[in-house]
């Protein structure tokens, strides 16, 4: 028996269907705030039911931008690149990707306002805004530890040469919010390239910006003009239902009218390399996002070894890779990924811990795991840790486990993914 909050997975033969998923969760995030900071009526097909995105939109309808939801769509009018103070402070919900990125967009506004967020989102850092955003101009405070909430007060910024300490595409893309509103040029560095989601859609709404290798500049002062976009299906999503399917040799799986953005699509390099065969049936670029139709098919399960970039393009999906590590032909190193730690929860102890309660041996690193493959996993209580892609990234490990496996803290999956347990109810044969 399933209640809400809890979710019971039993054992499955294998993964088939054909799957739609409803908007990317980062390019929704994006689109919803440059639609905001936008002129005109801003109209967004197949956007995000998660809710980090509901708390993006109710964020910029506090700012001023109406918000009006059809059957079909999502249509923000922007306020031509003025917002007006809040009546009360901002409420971000679980979403670190809103409290940071609208703290760029906010930098540059003629007011104070005060960003918070729930019990999670209070324990995560915002260092990493203060810096680049006083060096501007504007004016951030945080609570003890540099920690939420944030209070911002904004005003006229310039330009400035920042480089990324921690290769973040939030905060690259904080900076560039901020420096579309500064006087003169904002030139942005990081470490190792991450998502490129917010240089194609500020391309989208009218930015011109410019990159070099790891470097992207963009001139302060531009205009952004409402657009009309359709929002491509969650890779990251889709990522828990192409490590399913690699679990089982029988499986076979469509998905529809997903992104295949490069700076996104490092999981599917690695899944075929982990013996999981895909083809893209179907390719179109809207707004410079690239979708397409994926169909995939399952072998001999492998192991690999993550490092480096791959990491960092990899950062959302390395939970769940590393769930299903046990059941590979030669196990998993994971390494290079510190950022796991400052997420929704510590994702690299959470992992460890839920690993070991389903017998699986693990060895913890600061920066990720080694997992030994052709391991036997058994059934057990997992804790979800308030964190969604905990939760989800364990649904897929107890599919091929010995016995039942009880999801605890399951509802947090709505988070980003509203639908995600009617769908592998659905997948998922058993």
């Amino acid at each position: 028996m399933s209640t809400q909050n809890e979710q019971i997975i039993r054992p499955a033969r294998n993964i088939a269907g054909t799957l739609r998923l409803r908007g990317d969760k980062s390019i929704s995030h994006r689109y919803a705030m440059l639609g905001a900071l936008a002129a005109g009526t801003t109209r967004l097909q197949n956007f995000s039911t998660g809710a980090d995105c509901a708390s993006t939109l109710a964020c910029v309808g506090a700012l001023g931008a109406r918000v009006n939801r059809t059957e079909s769509a999502i249509e923000i009018d922007g306020c031509g690149g003025r917002f007006r103070a809040p009546d009360a402070p901002l409420d971000c919900g679980n979403s670190g990707s809103t409290m940071r990125m609208l703290s760029g967009v906010l930098a540059g506004q003629q007011f104070s306002c005060e960003l918070f967020g729930d019990e999670s989102l209070s324990q995560r850092p915002m260092k990493r805004v203060v810096e680049p955003l006083e060096r501007m101009g504007a004016k951030v405070e945080t609570s003890d530890g540099g920690k939420p909430p944030l209070r911002i007060t904004g005003g006229k910024l310039k330009g400035i040469e920042y480089y990324t300490p921690v290769a973040s595409a939030q905060v690259k893309s904080l900076v560039l919010f901020a420096g579309l509103q500064a006087e003169g040029e904002t030139i942005v560095e990081e470490p190792l390239r991450t998502r490129d989601h917010s240089e194609l859609a500020l391309r989208a709404f009218g930015a011109e910006l410019h990159r070099s290798k790891n470097r992207i500049s963009i001139l302060g002062g531009q205009k952004l003009k409402a657009i009309e976009a359709f929002v491509p299906g969650d890779i990251s999503s889709a990522a828990f239902f192409l490590c399913a399917a690699a679990l089982f040799p029988g499986s076979s799986l469509v998905v529809e009218a997903v992104g295949l953005n490069p700076t996104r699509s490092a999981l599917l390099d690695v899944l075929a390399a982990m013996g999981l065969r895909s083809s893209v049936v179907t390719l179109e670029e809207h707004h410079g996002e690239l979708i397409g139709t994926l169909k995939v098919e399952a072998g001999e399960l492998k192991g690999v070894s993550v490092g480096g970039a791959q990491s960092a393009m990899l950062i959302d999906e390395l939970p769940v890779l590393a769930a299903i590590a046990p059941f590979t032909k030669g196990g998993m190193e994971i390494r290079d990924a510190k950022e796991l730690r400052v997420k929704e929860s510590d994702r690299i102890a959470a992992v460890t811990e839920n690993l070991r309660s389903m017998g699986a041996e693990v060895n913890e690193h600061e920066d990720g795991w080694s997992i030994p493959g052709g391991q036997n996993l058994h059934g057990a209580e997992v804790d979800s840790h308030g964190d969604h892609r905990i939760a989800m990234a364990f649904a897929v490990a107890a599919l091929r486990a010995e016995g039942e496996t009880r999801i605890m803290g399951a509802n947090t999956a709505s988070i980003s993914f509203g639908e995600f347990w009617d769908t592998l109810n659905e997948l998922a044969d058993q």
